[in-house]
Parts: C-alpha cells; structure tokens; sequence
C-alpha cells in the first residue's frame, strides 16, 4: 500500500484543435488579393499616364490583331509563304515577293497628282494672303490712298503679280526717263516692306508705251528705257528695305507686252510689273539654263495653278484688279 501511496499520478494532456468556422484566415488571402489587384491597376494607369498619345495607339492597334499579324504578316510583307530568301517561290526565280503594302503604278501617280493639286491649292492660298498684306499696307498708308488704281495685283500660273501702271496726269516716271517720281518710291517702299516678310523669289519688267524715239531703235530706244525702268525699281525696292537676293530676274520688254493692246499709246501700258513667284517659277529660275516666263506668257499659258485644271488663254490684264480702289475709282479696262 505504501508504495502506491509514493506513484505520481501521470498526467496526460490532449490539445483539442478548434476550427475558425467563419471567422477563419481565408479573409487574409482576399485581402492579400484585392491588394495585388489593387497595386496592379494603379501601376497600368501610371504607365498609361507616361506614354505619348502616338505610342497608344501604336499598343491598341498591335492588340487588335496582333495572332493575324503574327501568321499572316503585316503591311511589308509579302504573300508568299516560302522560306527561301527573297520569297521566291523555287530557286529559277529572280525576282522575291513584292511587299503588300506598296502601291501599283497607277495608284502612285493619282497619289502624286493629288499631292501636288493640294500644293498648289496651300501655294495659292499663301499667294492670296500676300496679296491681302499688299492691300493692307496701301490702304493704311494716307500719302498712297489716291494711287490705289494704279496698283493691279492678280494671281497668275507664275505667282502674285503686282503691276504699277501710268495714269495721264500721273505718270511713275518722268517722261523718256528712267527716274522715279516720289510718290512711286513711296509705293515700291511700302511694297518691299510686305515682300521681304515672305521667303519667295521676285522677278521683275519694265513696259514701255509704243511711242518710239526719234531714232527708233538704232539708238537709246524703249528697249533701253524698259530695261532702265526695271532696275530703278530694283534699286528702289531695296532701298525700301527688301534683300537683295530676293530678285532673281529683271528684264525690260520695251512695248512688246501692252497693257491695252488696241490702244498702244495709252499711259498705262507703261509700268513695272513684279511678281512675287510661287515655288515652280522659283526653281525655273534658279535652274541652270531655266527662265521664267514674262507676265504676259504667264496669262496666255493654259492651266490653273491652283487646280491644276486647263483653260483657254487669257490676255495679260484679264483678271488684275486694282488694290482696294477707293469709291467712284475706276479701272483700266481689260482687253
């Protein structure tokens, strides 16, 4: 008995697992989720936020079809599926595989016909807008108000032409001479002022009346005094303030070029034509060999440069109109 008495009770602990039910750990792994999803999303929108407009679109358009570009080949390649380099289809053939993106001949020269339609139109455009400037620095000039009908701007097939003409009583030359009166110098200053903002070339002529000098042409004639007329107003426009490197051509044409044809001794077939040329005539001009046609050839040449549409001759002044004639001014008449 006593030795029973001296045993230890052994103690036996059992640990009973008790389950979470609803309120168990699955909660973490949404939350862990929702988190990841959470930091994906705000990582694509500073991603988005980075990059340039055009490399979106480039991401979009890859994802539209990017397993058609990846079988069938993008814009530049060819339609044949051969593997030989080239893609020829055996090794007799020269020539590969066109790519699928180029154009046929035909398509490439409507292509070229409407780019060129579109630069003629913007050239056009830009023309009209020099002209405007013109009008505008005339008109906002007192001294020249009473000159404006004897400013004529028109748009030709060569560019802006502006014409200076005579009037009887108020001739831009002295008579026989190739001297400016001051009110012309005043409106070659005025002129130069707008054509030096523009970046396209001058050329310019001098017109003279039919009357011929008492030695005709074996002397000083109006060859000489065209030629001479010409230069006075380069001469003048430069002074004005325009470059020099501007004026590409002056020439004199004597009365070859009349302003009213069936009245050959009117004032106002003696003038200074300029025009201000549109990017054809340029390159014509500076073109080794390259002339550009007078202002009466640009009239008479068929075609419209701003359409690129043919059309009947039109004589020299069909169209030129003075610069903003004040009331009651009245124009030349074109013949």
């Amino acid at each position: 008995m006593s030795e029973d008495k001296n045993k230890k009770p052994i103690v036996v602990k059992r640990i009973k697992k008790v389950t979470g039910g609803a309120h168990g750990g699955a909660w973490k792994i949404a939350y862990a989720d929702f988190v990841t999803a959470m930091m994906a999303f705000f990582l694509l929108m500073w991603l988005l936020g980075s990059t340039a407009k055009g490399d979106l679109e480039g991401i979009s358009e890859y994802f539209k079809t990017p397993l058609k570009v990846a079988l069938m080949g993008g814009s530049g390649s060819g339609d044949s599926s051969s593997i030989i380099k080239g893609g020829g289809k055996d090794l007799t053939r020269s020539e590969g595989q066109v790519k699928k993106g180029e154009l046929p001949e035909e398509k490439k020269i409507i292509n070229l016909k409407a780019a060129q339609r579109e630069f003629q139109r913007a050239e056009r455009k830009k023309l009209e807008g020099i002209k405007a400037a013109v009008e505008k620095a005339i008109d906002s000039n007192p001294a020249l108000q009473k000159f404006k009908n004897q400013i004529l701007l028109d748009i030709t097939s060569e560019g802006l032409r502006i014409q200076i003409v005579d009037e009887q009583n108020r001739p831009m030359f002295q008579l026989g001479r190739a001297e400016l009166e001051p009110y012309t110098r005043e409106i070659l200053h005025a002129i130069a002022a707008v054509l030096n903002e523009v970046p396209n070339k001058v050329s310019l002529s001098g017109h003279t009346d039919a009357a011929v000098y008492s030695r005709g042409d074996k002397g000083y004639s109006n060859w000489e005094l065209s030629a001479d007329r010409a230069n006075a107003s380069r001469r003048e426009l430069i002074a004005g303030g325009m470059a020099e490197d501007k004026i590409v051509r002056v020439v004199g044409l004597s009365s070859v070029v009349l302003f009213k044809k069936e009245e050959p001794l009117n004032p106002v077939n003696r003038r200074i034509s300029m025009i201000v040329m549109n990017k054809k005539a340029e390159e014509a001009a500076q073109h080794d060999g390259g002339i550009v046609r007078t202002d009466a050839e640009a009239d008479e040449a068929t075609g419209d440069a701003a359409d690129g549409t043919t059309g009947d001759a039109t004589n020299e002044t069909a169209d030129a109109v003075p610069a903003a004639p004040p009331g009651g001014a009245t124009v030349p008449a074109a013949h």
